[in-house]
């Protein structure tokens, strides 16, 4: 009887969730099966943010039951049963606590003061002032104040027109039509212009006459 053999061949990638003891998150990377496993945590770091050399790989399978350590360095990633879906934790040996890669306001930012930014011999606010744009098109802002007044104007002149305690009708293109009582005509804190505050017959309004917690009808 002639012996029988066989061949197992895999696809040179393998999908993978990896996931660390560092967050809650789980990412999906593809890794070429013929690196090692020390160079798989050193493309690790990029993903979960431990150093290659703090840290420690366990093998999940990918319905999550436990196949066993990932602790070969010069072993190829290949050489474990790593099949798509399964999962890689990373427990993280550094003494980094939980989330605190999370956590943004911990980061030391670089802060500049206006001052020493004034002094920059290039900035992009010494290039806008150059080129007279944004802020420093004196011509735009100028025209550009003119036509708010005009329309500060004409809004007041409508809003004259309002009596608070009037009877309204509001119609919005595939809303229903809203019945009410003008509460409020004037100009607020809030944004500028004039408002027209109404108290709808039914519950039908998107506040209580509240907004940023000051009371306006």
């Amino acid at each position: 009887m002639e012996a029988v053999s066989y061949r197992v061949e895999s696809l040179p990638v393998v999908n993978l969730r990896i996931g660390s003891s560092l967050t809650s998150f789980i990412s999906e990377k593809r890794f070429n099966r013929g690196i090692t496993v020390s160079e798989f945590k050193c493309k690790l770091e990029l993903i979960v943010g431990s150093p290659a050399s703090c840290m420690d790989l366990e093998l999940f399978s990918p319905d999550d039951k436990f196949l066993g350590l990932l602790d070969q360095d010069d072993a190829l990633l290949g050489s474990y049963p790593v099949d798509d879906r399964c999962r890689i934790h990373v427990t993280d040996k550094s003494g980094v606590k939980v989330g605190e890669y999370d956590d943004v306001s911990k980061v030391i930012k670089y802060e500049m003061s206006n001052e020493a930014y004034e002094k920059r011999p290039e900035s992009a606010r010494l290039f806008l002032k150059r080129s007279k744009l944004g802020l420093y098109n004196e011509e735009q802002r100028a025209k550009d104040e003119s036509e708010m007044q005009e329309r500060q104007q004409e809004e007041k002149i409508l809003a004259d027109d309002i009596l608070v305690g009037s009877r309204c009708e509001v119609l919005v293109a595939g809303q229903p039509t809203k019945r009410g009582t003008v509460m409020f005509v004037g100009q607020t804190e809030f944004k500028p212009g004039y408002w027209v505050g109404l108290k709808y017959d039914e519950p039908l309004g998107k506040h209580d006459g509240s907004v940023n917690g000051k009371k306006i009808l």
